[in-house]
């Protein structure tokens, strides 16, 4: 087949050529967009929850277009590892209130919010061009400038909000990567999405993260279950998977097997990133339409040579040599989850001395709890490739 028609786009974040099975989670999202413009929106954010690869950047891509369409103001960004909130959060503020400005009746509002977004960068050591403005900085002083985040993020937020309610023109805050979020920095954003719903102003959290957010949410602040929506992003079922593969193929105007669509869906487990994958490598190997299981099973050494080369080596090579014995024990017993106790017995420790092992593999983002005393692995199928990567592992033995 030929490469350059190959529909397939595996890629982080990147959209597929057929967004299957979320038509519902999208529903839901465009009429909260919707009921926000008209002004009786849902007080609710909602944070979609999901493993690696299953296509939770996806949906708030899609999701800020929507945005986009409804003439709404998307604000979009993705958390680093290790950098705090109000670091990646005052630039793309920024952006949005020059944007808010050039609306005549809001310009007045969304200038005083630029000065307090300049007031609240000096006190957070952020360097930001607020550009010249008819506000006096000095009548904002005191207002989200005192350095303590939970403080000033609320007031700051409450400041975008009014811009964005004199302009009307709603803004839609997108996080995706929220897991990496301090507790600090989550506290304070969820109290200033409290404080933005409380006021009844037009600025609503769309966000993203690996499942443990949920419990990070509810710790930072009891009341955040009450505060979002928690859309769990999940594999595809079979009849998605099949649409994921079958229409991208039948639009670039080739044809694939009943059999051959079945195949790649077990092997994939539903998984939208490795269904991309799949889809591609067995365009690439077939040599006519239509695409056979043999095409397929040619395919598939190749697919995971690559997913071993790039998806999961990428996560492997940040792990320190106790963290990846710790997740080899892990794959020893299966998919999981696991309990806490059954992995330190595989590695012939006691919970305790490895406690402090599995609290950083939950913070870079490779395993996260379940439910208490469970641990899962938050990238599928990692259990089989590290059981590829370290296939002559064994457990130290314990000492005397």
């Amino acid at each position: 087949m030929d490469p350059i028609l190959n529909p397939f786009t595996p890629g982080a974040g990147t959209t597929p050529p057929q967004l299957a099975g979320r038509d519902p989670m999208l529903d839901q999202a465009r009429l909260a967009l919707r009921r926000l413009k008209a002004g009786r929106g849902d007080p609710r954010g909602q944070l979609f929850l999901g493993l690696r690869g299953v296509g939770k950047t996806v949906l708030l891509k899609a999701i800020e277009a929507m945005a986009l369409e409804e003439r709404l103001l998307p604000v979009s960004i993705e958390v680093p590892e290790d950098e705090r909130l109000a670091q990646c959060l005052t630039p793309a503020l920024r952006t949005a209130l020059f944007d808010l400005s050039r609306t005549a009746n809001a310009r007045h509002v969304a200038e005083r919010a630029l000065a307090v977004l300049g007031q609240f960068a000096k006190a957070f050591t952020l360097n930001i061009v607020t550009g010249d403005l008819s506000v006096d900085p000095s009548t904002v002083r005191g207002i989200a400038d005192s350095g303590d985040l939970e403080s000033d993020l609320p007031a700051l937020c409450l400041q975008v909000a009014k811009a964005a309610q004199k302009a009307e023109r709603p803004v839609v805050l997108l996080v995706d990567e929220m897991q990496y979020l301090s507790e600090e920095d989550l506290r304070a954003l969820i109290v200033a999405m409290h404080k933005v719903a409380q006021a009844g102003l037009p600025l609503r959290l769309f966000g993203a993260g690996l499942p443990q957010l949920a419990a990070l949410a509810g710790s930072a602040k009891s009341y955040a279950e009450r505060l979002f929506a928690y859309p769990e992003v999940g594999p595809l079922d079979a009849e998605s998977s099949r649409d994921a593969i079958l229409r991208p193929i039948e639009k670039a105007g080739a044809a694939i097997t009943e059999d051959a669509l079945a195949l790649i869906a077990a092997r994939t487990e539903g998984y939208p990133y490795f269904l991309q994958e799949w889809g591609q490598h067995t365009w690439d190997v077939a040599t006519s339409s239509p695409i056979t299981v043999a095409d397929v099973e040619t395919a598939t050494p190749i697919t995971m040579a690559d997913l071993d080369a790039g998806f999961f080596r990428v996560r492997f090579d940040r792990l320190t040599p106790s963290e990846r014995s710790y997740l080899r024990g892990m794959a020893a017993l299966g998919h999981g989850p696991h309990r806490s106790g059954e992995i330190a017995k595989r590695l012939n420790a006691k919970v305790s001395a490895v406690a402090t092992v599995r609290s950083t593999l939950i913070a870079k983002g490779m395993i996260y709890s379940p439910a208490h005393g469970d641990t899962a692995f938050t990238v599928p199928m990692f259990d089989d490739f590290m059981r590829r990567m370290m296939p002559g592992w064994g457990p130290r033995r314990a000492r005397r």
